[in-house]
C-alpha cells in the first residue's frame, strides 16, 4: 500500500509511513521531561508513576524466545487489514495471553495471543508490593541492543574523565536548547566518570545540514562544540550515519530531543543537570 509522509516531524518527512505507523506514533503515551520537542510531546522519559510511585522495572518477570504463531497471526491480520509493516518478533509476557512485540520501523507494542489486538502504552502489575510496569524492562532490552549495535564511529563520543563509571546514549540536535544546554554541561559530566555517545536527531528540515555537516567534519568534536554555540557548520557531504540514527530513534520511540538513554537501554529523559544526570545514570 502506499506509504504516506507525516508533516510535523521530520522523522516522518524522511521516512515513509503507513497509516498503522502513523496513528501509533501519535499514540504513545509519554512523560514530558526537560527537552526540545518536535511534535506534541517532549523529550520522554520510561521511567512510569502510578498514583506517584514509580514502577518497579527491576522486578518484571519476562518469558524468552519468540513465538512464530503469534508472529503469523499478527502478521496475516495486519495484511488483511491493508498493513504491510514486518513483524519480527512476539514475546510472552509475564501477563497471560499478551505478548511483546517488535516490527521493523514501529515502536514496539503488546498484542494479544490471536493477533487481533494490538495495545499500546503501559501494562501495570499490581498486588505484590510496589506496582510494575511490565513494559518497561522490555522497552529497555530492546534499546540496549539497538545501541550497542551502533559502531562507535558512527557516533560522537565524549569519553569520561578518568574511570568510566558510566555511558549514555543522547540523541541531540545543533538547535535544540535543552541539547545545547546539556553540552554546556559536558565537561562536568566527563568529570563526573560519565561517558557520553551522541546520535543524530535533527527536529526539523533546517537541521538536517547542520547534524550532517558535524557527522561529516573532519573534526566532529570541533563542529559539535561549536554547533552547540550557535555556529553554522559547514562540511563537504559525505556518507553518513544521520538518517540510520533517526530511523533508530523513532523506532526507540524518541520524540525529542535530548533523549537520553543508559548503557542498560533504559530512557533516562531528556536535559539533567550533570550531577543529576550521572546519578541518574548510576555514575554515583
Amino acid at each position: 500500500m502506499p506509504l504516506p509522509f507525516v508533516k510535523n516531524t521530520l522523522a516522518r518527512k524522511r521516512f515513509p509511513q503507513s497509516n498503522l505507523s502513523r496513528f501509533m506514533m501519535s499514540a504513545l503515551l509519554v512523560v514530558v521531561a526537560a527537552g526540545c520537542s518536535n511534535n506534541a510531546a517532549d523529550a520522554t522519559s520510561n521511567t512510569s508513576v502510578v498514583n506517584n510511585t514509580k514502577t518497579n522495572v527491576s522486578t518484571t518477570k519476562t518469558s524468552t524466545g519468540n513465538d512464530a504463531t503469534v508472529v503469523d497471526a499478527l502478521q496475516a491480520n495486519l495484511k488483511a487489514s491493508g498493513i504491510e509493516e514486518k513483524i519480527i518478533s512476539a514475546v510472552p509476557t509475564d501477563m497471560d495471553g499478551i505478548y511483546w512485540v517488535t516490527a521493523e520501523g514501529l515502536p514496539p507494542f503488546f498484542a494479544d495471543k490471536v493477533g487481533k489486538h494490538i495495545i499500546q502504552g503501559q501494562i501495570i502489575a499490581v498486588g505484590q508490593g510496589a506496582p510494575v510496569d511490565i513494559s518497561a524492562a522490555l522497552v529497555a532490552t530492546t534499546a540496549q541492543e539497538a545501541l550497542k549495535a551502533v559502531d562507535k564511529k558512527d557516533m560522537v563520543i565524549y569519553p569520561a574523565k578518568g574511570e568510566t563509571k558510566a555511558i549514555i546514549y543522547a540523541f541531540t540536535d545543533a538547535d535544540c536548547g535543552y541539547c545545547r544546554k546539556l553540552h554546556s554541561e559536558i565537561d562536568d559530566i566527563n568529570a563526573r566518570g560519565v561517558e557520553v555517545r551522541y546520535l543524530a536527531w535533527p527536529r526539523s528540515q533546517e537541521s538536517v545540514p547542520k547534524m550532517e555537516a558535524i557527522w561529516c567534519s573532519e573534526d566532529r568534536h570541533a563542529a559539535m562544540n561549536q554547533a552547540k554555540i550557535g555556529a553554522n557548520i559547514q562540511a563537504p557531504s559525505c556518507v553518513n550515519p544521520v538518517q540510520e540514527h533517526m530511523a533508530l530513534g523513532t523506532k526507540l520511540g524518541v520524540r525529542g530531543t535530548p533523549a537520553i538513554f543508559t548503557e542498560a537501554g533504559q530512557q533516562i529523559g531528556g536535559y539533567l543537570p550533570a550531577a543529576q544526570l550521572a546519578e541518574a545514570a548510576g555514575a554515583n
